[in-house]
């Protein structure tokens, strides 16, 4: 597939025509926190959302929700400047529509609506779990070389699905992770410490489950690589693996019952949750 025939996912700023007010919108963020002497993280921390979000935001890339703007004008004494938008923003994502290249649509629609969402990722830090620089360093050094412009569309493309974890009311949400998946520096030690920080961040989110897969396990019973897990709203649960630029989206009810089983297996095998915070605390205290 080439890169012409690919069609980023839609934001909901572009779906009716917003995006250049929320790049501006952004802007004004960015002044308005600047001046507030408040760096990206400091900001972060105060209105729930990482460095990498806040940046996103702040370049237009990401549409900030209705609640974030609200918060927003009242720390950085905004004078409604933010508050005034929300119903273009409310707006903007009623009339959100997903657009990616054709062999993905169908999962990405189902992923934005999903009720449940599980994870098993053997060699690389799931996209909906990615920082923004981790996601940059991911891109720039696929084979073949990308373009700097289809780079910054993949990431921007990348951040936006991860307001699935902001959606009301909040999906369910789990991750397998296998231990060398924390160990791969991808982008530097600076980049690795901000994705694990973002892991830890996601893993205490009430609707999120995060395990580790130690490395030392002698069995295991799931060698076929990576996949997804999702029930779509009113639909049954449905699969989705990729390898090597092939794509599928498995709906066969048996095939799905059997990825299931084995997600359900490793999930038993893997540190519990909280094991699992401890051990990506250590990793980042030892960078």
């Amino acid at each position: 597939m080439t890169e012409e025939q690919e069609r980023r996912p839609e934001t909901p700023a572009e779906a009716n025509g917003a995006a250049a007010v929320f790049v501006v919108l952004g802007r004004q963020l960015k002044l308005l926190r600047e001046k507030a002497g408040l760096n990206q993280r400091e900001f972060g921390n105060l209105v729930g959302y990482g460095p990498d979000q806040v940046s996103a935001m702040e370049r237009g890339v990401r549409t900030p929700r209705p609640e974030f703007l609200e918060k927003a004008d009242e720390l950085l004494d905004a004078g409604g400047l933010f508050k005034e938008v929300v119903p273009q923003v409310e707006e903007a994502m009623a009339k959100a529509r997903t657009r990616h290249p054709d062999w993905y649509r169908s999962y990405a629609a189902m992923e934005a609506e999903a009720v449940e969402l599980h994870h098993y990722s053997s060699h690389a830090v799931q996209g909906l779990l990615q920082t923004e620089g981790h996601a940059r360093a991911v891109f720039a050094k696929r084979r073949p070389f990308l373009s700097e412009e289809t780079i910054e569309k993949r990431v921007a493309d990348r951040l936006s699905r991860q307001q699935v974890f902001e959606r009301r009311p909040a999906p369910v949400v789990s991750y397998v992770l296998e231990e060398v998946v924390l160990d791969r520096p991808i982008g530097g030690r600076l980049v690795h410490v901000e994705q694990l920080r973002r892991l830890l961040r996601v893993a205490g989110m009430q609707n999120v489950e995060i395990q580790v897969m130690p490395t030392c396990i002698e069995e295991h019973p799931n060698m076929d690589g990576a996949f997804n897990l999702l029930f779509p709203k009113g639909h049954a649960q449905v699969a989705y693996t990729e390898v090597q630029g092939f794509p599928r989206l498995i709906t066969d009810g048996e095939e799905v019952r059997k990825i299931a089983d084995r997600y359900g297996t490793m999930r038993a095998m893997a540190l519990s949750p909280t094991e699992s915070r401890a051990l990506i605390e250590k990793k980042l205290e030892s960078l």
